[in-house]
């Protein structure tokens, strides 16, 4: 099998094309002109230059490919434009799988989020079919990306063979942004997570997640969602996982909800006059008055998704954080 790979140099298209390459799959990678490759480095990959506006170079891309994951995304709580992110995320989703329809690509895997899925927030998990819509949507990414998941359904009434996969939290190596939650890894290793807030994450290996995307591709059934997931965790017992690893203290202090919003929302109003991005981006804040609980039983049973404890996949983000600089 041949497979084309986007957001290729990111932290889960890094994992999928390297769980692609244990399959002895070839593997062809988008990357945009000047970005950082360094996940990619040292692998026998094909580097294909270009970016999701360009649907010419994304169909010659996509010529003699059988899968397409499509895993580029703009993942970020705060900026400045955010037309730029609603242009990467539903823009591109929609240009490159135009270009995966005129092409003999056999099967589609669209990377979405579970940020996009109905959760009840009291703890109870979300599932698949939860009910949800665009007003339950906290902040321009999920917002974005609820958006780009409607366009990708758009594209199974034309016949696109499309699997769409919502992964929950990923962690582990190669996440070299960092995404928002390895900046909380990496915040808690520096010593500037002095408090917390009461709410809780569905975490996931994230070498788990990118073999849910090639099961996804394998046995999922088209037009169908499955949730990558693995343990339901509250934030004070991430921490505490993460002191035991580390030897670091937890933080112990937790935090009210309301004044630290309200603080949210000042530091949102300082950062639209410096450009600078917040110490406390509002729709995280938001995002944590819920728990993000989810059930990923669908995936388990369908897809035969692995579930590798969150302990390890912890251990293995502080030792690729810490060799590379991010930490103390």
């Amino acid at each position: 099998m041949k497979a084309f790979v986007t957001g290729a140099t990111g932290f889960i298209g890094a994992s999928i094309v390297r769980e692609l390459l244990k399959d002895s799959c070839e593997v062809r990678a988008l990357a945009r002109p000047g970005s950082d490759r360094s996940n990619l480095s040292g692998l026998d990959v094909e580097i294909w230059e270009g970016d999701l506006s360009d649907r010419d170079a994304l169909a010659r891309g996509l010529a003699g490919c059988q899968t397409l994951f499509h895993a580029a995304a703009d993942y970020r709580l705060w900026t400045r434009t955010p037309a730029s992110m609603y242009e990467a995320n539903v823009g591109g989703t929609r240009t490159i799988l135009s270009a995966a329809l005129g092409s003999a690509v056999e099967k589609v895997v669209y990377t979405s989020s579970v940020g996009t899925l109905g959760n009840p927030g009291d703890g109870t998990p979300g599932k698949e079919s939860t009910p949800v819509d665009l007003s339950q949507m906290v902040g321009d990414y999920k917002k974005s990306k609820f958006l780009a998941e409607r366009a990708a359904e758009s594209f199974l009434e034309k016949g696109l063979p499309l699997v769409i996969v919502n992964p929950s939290t990923p962690v582990g190596p190669l996440d070299i942004k960092p995404t928002p939650t390895g900046k909380i890894i990496v915040d808690f290793l520096n010593g500037k997570m002095p408090a917390y807030l009461d709410t809780g994450l569905n975490l996931m290996d994230v070498g788990s997640c990118a073999r849910g995307h090639i099961l996804a591709a394998q046995k999922g059934r088209i037009g169908e969602k499955y949730i990558l997931g693995c343990e339901n965790l509250t934030l004070a017992r991430i921490f505490a996982m993460l002191a035991e690893i580390t030897g670091l203290k937890a933080p112990r202090v937790r935090l009210p909800y309301y004044p630290i919003l309200l603080a949210a929302y000042a530091n949102q109003a300082l950062s639209a006059l410096t450009g600078k991005e917040p110490l406390i981006p509002l729709a995280g804040v938001q995002m944590a008055k819920k728990f993000m609980y989810f059930d990923q039983g669908k995936a388990v049973a369908e897809l035969g998704l692995p579930l590798t404890p969150v302990q390890g996949s912890l251990e293995r983000a502080v030792e690729w954080f810490r060799s590379r600089g991010y930490a103390k």
